[in-house]
């Protein structure tokens, strides 16, 4: 993970050249001749004296050369190297402004974690991503159960800021949907309004209790917790919206490795795994330049993005999938304000 903000290393010269070349790299797409940075830079180097620092940058593994006579391309170093030297606006833009209210005049704190990966999307032209993540404080507001054929049942579980989460499940023994009324009855009679962490322990010693055996509705209840009832509403939900615009972006892969790309950006559980690996609780903005050790398809990758601390018990990580050549002061400032807005009481 990048360390936003942090002097360069480098000879201030030799920095100011390399982020010429990634601005350069980033608006074109196209190698970055020393004619190029000459004719962009305020000091007038020659091009000369370009070309040295340029190639100095070579050595050093911030630039590569694809064909002998082309510019140069940075690598995932000189991103990284660039990335850590950017001080995005935190300042409330007239965007910011828009972002917040779009965000906020959504019905439901669901409503609003999904909004956030359709805002994303369109302000980047990227993937953008949104996690609803429960945690044991999440508060029960009710469960309905819902029978339906084969021995499944439909479980809904809603939580107080209304966030809903539903499971259908095979069961290895017929209830009937008078059971399921009573068993739904009993819980929203007795748990509702209990933290997801007080309903599991309360609910396990009433399982565990011998009495459970001669109650009919107990019974029942434990054949749904084997079933991850009590699990339901501690479930991530995920929101990703974009995923066909990185097919326009040119990342040198394969035909095949393209479509292993696409399947992986379709893995629920791997686009968690992603955000839980990369965000950090804690509010700051975190990028990570290439993603070549998730999967190699994903090597000329980048993830921006915030995790935030929502009302009961629940947090979100909102982040943007896209290309290494991305504008990521840009994109840093609207994941920045998106968490922002979504941390926003409405009114």
């Amino acid at each position: 993970m990048e360390d936003i903000g942090k002097q360069s290393s480098l000879p201030r010269r030799t920095s100011d050249i390399l982020h010429s070349i990634v601005h350069a790299y980033i608006a074109t797409g196209e190698p970055i001749a020393s004619r190029t940075i000459s004719r962009r830079g305020s000091e007038r180097l020659s091009a000369a004296s370009i070309r040295n620092i340029m190639a100095d940058l070579s050595d050093g593994g911030y630039l590569s050369q694809p064909h002998t006579s082309a510019g140069r391309i940075p690598t995932a170093k000189a991103f990284r190297e660039y990335v850590r030297s950017i001080q995005f606006a935190h300042a409330a833009s007239a965007e910011a402004v828009r972002l917040k209210e779009e965000i906020r005049n959504t019905e439901t704190m669901e409503a609003r974690v999904e909004r956030t990966s359709h805002v994303l999307t369109q302000i980047s032209r990227s993937m953008g991503i949104a996690a609803a993540i429960p945690n044991s404080n999440q508060i029960l507001h009710q469960v309905e159960l819902i029978g339906l054929s084969e021995k499944r049942v439909l479980m809904v579980v809603v939580t107080q800021d209304r966030m809903v989460r539903d499971k259908v499940v095979s069961l290895d023994c017929e209830v009937t949907q008078d059971e399921l009324t009573s068993i739904r009855n009993y819980l929203n009679s007795e748990f509702s309004g209990y933290t997801f962490g007080a309903l599991q322990r309360e609910l396990r010693l009433r399982l565990e209790e011998e009495r459970a055996i001669y109650d009919h509705i107990l019974r029942n209840l434990n054949l749904l917790v084997r079933k991850g009832l009590l699990d339901l509403g501690l479930a991530p939900t995920l929101h990703t919206e974009g995923a066909a615009n990185l097919v326009g972006f040119d990342f040198h892969l394969t035909r095949e490795k393209m479509r292993d790309l696409m399947r992986t950006l379709e893995e629920k559980k791997r686009i968690l795994e992603l955000l839980e690996r990369f965000l950090e609780n804690g509010g700051d903005v975190a990028v990570q330049v290439g993603l070549g050790d998730v999967h190699p398809s994903m090597e000329e990758l980048s993830l921006i993005g915030v995790t935030v601390n929502l009302p009961g018990g629940l947090s979100a990580r909102i982040a943007v999938l896209g290309p290494t050549r991305m504008n990521y002061e840009r994109v840093m400032s609207a994941v920045y304000h998106v968490g922002q807005a979504l941390q926003s009481p409405s009114d």
